[in-house]
């Protein structure tokens, strides 16, 4: 791809392994509520793994969300960022984090490493299989979005209140697997 994207968000899990699926649920809220700016690409990543390479690659700056082992509390929002990140991606909480590790291990091979990845998450209180998140991780979601916003402010991009519900399928992994042809 040539066409490089300012602002790469991507919420990261698995919906049906209970709070693994934390980074799905705030995307969706995320774009239900707020309209990206121009130069933000917000998108259900899922458990797409090295498929969002093209994606990933293309990026300038990466925020992904997702449930992450950390210390505290179910609950407790964390952020990484910079040469914190590897070491965190690669401690495997769930299945889908090697394919996040991998993912960015093939940007930098082809030395196209996004300039920033920042993870924003939440330390999850189960990942067992389920499709209802522990009442922590649900009562954190919201935060966890004010965070991606703050986070997306920060970076000179400041998503805007949505007036109106959006169409959740739009960001949906189905959409991105559509989008890179898998």
């Amino acid at each position: 791809m040539t066409d490089r994207t300012p602002v790469l968000v991507l919420g990261l899990g698995n919906v049906v392994c209970t709070d693994d699926g934390a980074g799905i649920a705030a995307i969706h809220k995320l774009l239900r509520e707020y309209d990206m700016p121009a130069g933000v690409l917000a998108l259900d990543g899922g458990t797409l793994g090295l498929s969002l390479l093209p994606l990933v690659d293309s990026a300038d700056q990466v925020i992904l969300v997702d449930a992450i082992k950390a210390d505290g509390p179910p609950g407790t929002q964390v952020r990484i960022e910079g040469d914190e990140v590897a070491p965190a991606v690669y401690e495997r909480l769930s299945p889908h984090q090697i394919g996040v590790a991998d993912l960015l291990a093939g940007a930098s091979l082809l030395d196209r490493y996004p300039d920033r990845v920042v993870v924003i998450g939440v330390v999850p209180e189960s990942i067992e299989l389920g499709v209802e998140r522990t009442p922590a991780v649900e009562a954190s979601i919201p935060e966890l979005v004010e965070r991606v916003v703050e986070e997306l402010t920060a970076m000179g991009y400041p998503p805007v209140r949505s007036s109106e519900k959006r169409d959740e399928s739009h960001g949906s992994a189905a959409h991105v697997a559509r989008t890179l042809g898998v």
